[in-house]
């Protein structure tokens, strides 16, 4: 995919208020989020429920969102049982603003 391409991808994707929260909260997630039964935070991400919870959104319009963030390429998903885990790529979004700053 062509740089200028993924770029703005990554960029639309952060564009939207409940999208940059969420990327926020899942940067320190031990910070945002309570313990889960099932999962690490850090290691397996947090799960979709408590972000639903956090943000006050309905599942189905978090789920939205979390694909946008996924096919942007800046979180990655793990199914664990029934619920869905969503992670930060922190290298990701680090080369997002690292290709923006070059540009700019």
């Amino acid at each position: 995919m062509d740089v200028y391409v993924s770029t703005a991808q990554a960029l639309r994707a952060l564009a939207h208020e409940n999208r940059l929260r969420i990327v926020h909260w899942l940067s320190e997630p031990e910070s945002h989020f309570p313990p889960q039964v099932d999962g690490d935070l850090v290691k397996d991400g947090v799960c979709v429920g408590f972000i639903t919870e956090k943000i006050g959104l309905k599942q189905p319009t978090v789920t939205n969102h979390m694909q946008i963030l996924q096919e942007a390429g800046l979180v990655e998903s793990k199914k664990i049982k029934n619920w869905v885990f969503y992670k930060l790529r922190p290298d990701q979004v680090e080369n997002v603003l690292r290709k923006v700053g070059q540009m700019l």
